[in-house]
């Protein structure tokens, strides 16, 4: 996979109709970038993907922070996910963990329950019958190392190692 989402400075953002399509545009958009492993502006060039319109600027700062910490927040989700392998956490799945970990640690303009909300009900539109519940448990264990210090919000640790 190309590292060409930092690359968004060639996309105009339009302005932002609701967070919650902006979320629903990054999802599709991650989700076609795991599947095809190809260029961002490819991607939002794609009518299956795209209405043809410049992505909402929340979406775009969405991705390019997804695109910088991925990383970090995969590690972080493969953390959380108890009993299971990372790799086989369904895709959607991974990409909505992603956004709303992104959300939560990058975000502070965003309060953390309406990452965790929005990404529940994501995944009960988008993805399995029991993602919904899934989704709650890993995002509510990021959420409590938030509230208890152990981990700090804009990419930083707390004083547990």
């Amino acid at each position: 996979m190309t590292d060409s989402i930092t690359e968004t400075k060639t996309i105009a953002p339009a302005p932002t109709p609701s967070r919650r399509l902006a979320r629903e545009i990054a999802l599709k958009v991650s989700y076609a970038l795991e599947i095809r492993g190809c260029d961002i502006e490819e991607i939002f060039n794609d009518p299956l993907v795209s209405d043809g319109k410049p992505p909402p600027a929340y979406t775009v700062r969405l991705l390019s922070i997804i695109a910088e910490y991925r990383e970090q927040l995969d590690e972080l989700i493969g953390i959380k996910v108890k009993k299971w392998e990372f790799h086989r956490i369904a895709i959607i799945d991974r990409i909505i963990l992603r956004m709303a970990s992104a959300e939560l640690l990058y975000f502070p303009d965003i309060p953390p329950k309406v990452s965790i909300n929005e990404a529940i009900e994501i995944a009960k539109s988008f993805s399995t019958e029991k993602s919904g519940k899934f989704v709650n448990g890993i995002l509510d264990a990021i959420f409590n190392d938030i509230s208890n210090g152990r981990l700090v919000p804009n990419g930083g640790s707390g004083t547990d190692s």
